[in-house]
């Protein structure tokens, strides 16, 4: 054999086992990747479970607080309240607007 043609082999054969050994390498990284995938989305199921848990634990405590205790809306009286505060106010700040007007006219 001629020394051009055990070089083309060589290189050739060098070229071969490169690309095989980088597929290989390139799989395993991929595969490794899909099973981090695997893992995380096994510890999202068991947070989305402890939270369901803890979830439903609030609502069935909730549901015994209420039998136990009496609960009245106090919102609605708020409201009604905060309107009739709101009408005060509202003549107020006008009031202070209507003096600071005349004092900025200098009357």
């Amino acid at each position: 054999m001629s020394r051009a043609s055990k070089l083309t082999l060589l290189g050739t054969s060098f070229f071969a086992v490169a690309t095989i050994s980088f597929v290989h390498y390139q799989q395993k990284l991929e595969k490794s990747a899909m099973h981090q995938g695997v893992v995380r989305d096994i510890e999202q199921q068991r947070v989305k479970r402890e939270r369901q848990l803890d979830f439903d634990l609030q609502r069935e405590l909730e549901a015994e607080y209420k039998k136990e205790q009496t609960v009245r809306d106090t919102t609605a009286e708020m409201d009604g309240s905060a309107k009739g505060k709101a009408g005060t106010i509202s003549t107020a700040t006008s009031s202070i607007a209507a003096a600071a007007a005349s004092l900025v006219s200098g009357r």
